[in-house]
């Protein structure tokens, strides 16, 4: 009985390993992630259980073009495991509404069979009050969100690829600053979405520095025959926390001391602008003083400025000399005919 309950696992195991299309999984990895779960098994019965067993009950497609052959599930086939429940079905009904607005299509394309079983599932939840979820449920994001940058599907498959398998990806890229396309090797070694762009870090050629490439600049991208660099002790929270995506002014924090009016001192209570934050009563007024120990970078100077006439900056006095000299620029700007008046 153990040995029947042990291969009922293992199908198990594989149906949920292998990807609906346009993913796909090879062979040689499907046997590694069996054995990482402690599935004893050889290259050749696991071709059996895809081949003999489960492709005769599940629309299981085989790639057979290349070698190592991959595997991949029709992409209109639907199946959960475990069984999606209500409360997981809105779960993703929100998340697909937050993640259209950060995602390039092409990923959001990947998730879309889950989607469609928590649409599917709530919509067939009359009985139970669920008829009009579609009218209840919204994710909205904090401020302008712009439209999420285009990606080929053909680039977000072999990013991922090589990311997930360590692989080195030959590539043509449009560089933003110089405006001319380069053809270079890249090692990968993180992938991050920031507001509307998704980046892949990554070492260039046989250089070390881990630098950003937007994915929607890729022109061109196919696996390397050159084998994957590691970037020694690199780590993807530590190199977010350095502030390499928040344009960085200087290294290190700062001390931010303003005076904010009592609807940003609210928002601050509830949602801090960092971990060391304090509020404190100004005396005869409504507004507070706020002091935070801040990273030193455009992104945070940007949101003060953002917050216009409601915040003024007391400490650092570089960031005060820069919001007051573009309230200048902009009043200037008001003193003058528009161009074409």
């Amino acid at each position: 009985m153990s040995e029947i309950r042990e291969t009922l696992f293992r199908y198990l195991t594989l149906l949920q390993l292998i990807p609906r299309s346009p993913g796909r999984i090879s062979t040689p990895v499907l046997l590694e992630k069996l054995q990482e779960r402690g599935f004893q098994i050889e290259a050749r019965s696991l071709q059996r259980d895809l081949r003999d067993k489960l492709a005769l009950h599940f629309p299981l497609i085989c790639d057979d073009d290349s070698k190592p052959y991959r595997w991949y599930f029709d992409r209109e086939f639907h199946c959960n495991l475990p069984a999606l429940d209500v409360p997981s079905a809105l779960t993703l009904v929100l998340a697909e509404e937050y993640l259209r607005g950060l995602l390039p299509p092409v990923v959001i394309g990947q998730l879309a069979p889950q989607f469609s079983d928590a649409r599917r599932l709530l919509d067939d939840m009359e009985r139970n009050g669920l008829s009009q979820w579609a009218k209840r449920v919204r994710a909205i994001p904090n401020g302008k969100a712009l439209l999420p940058a285009q990606l080929e599907e053909s680039t977000w498959q072999s990013v991922a690829q090589a990311l997930l398998e360590k692989k080195a990806l030959d590539v043509t890229y449009l560089s933003r600053s110089r405006e001319v396309r380069k053809t270079f090797t890249l090692h990968p070694q993180g992938l991050v979405s920031r507001h509307s762009v998704t980046y892949l870090l990554a070492t260039v050629n046989d250089y070390d520095d881990v630098r950003q490439f937007a994915l929607q600049r890729i022109e061109a991208v196919a696996l390397s025959n050159n084998a994957w660099r590691e970037s020694k002790g690199f780590d993807l929270d530590d190199y977010i926390s350095s502030g390499a995506f928040g344009y960085p002014q200087g290294s290190g924090n700062v001390r931010l001391v303003a005076h904010v009016e009592p609807q940003v001192a609210w928002l601050l209570a509830e949602t801090p602008l960092a971990e060391r934050q304090t509020l404190t009563l100004l005396s005869g007024t409504d507004w507070q003083q706020l002091e935070a120990e801040v990273p030193n970078d455009q992104q945070t100077l940007w949101w003060l400025r953002g917050m216009g006439a409601s915040v003024d900056i007391i400490e650092p006095q570089a960031w005060r000399d820069d919001i007051r000299i573009n309230a200048e620029k902009i009043l200037s700007r008001f003193n003058k005919e528009p161009a074409g008046a």
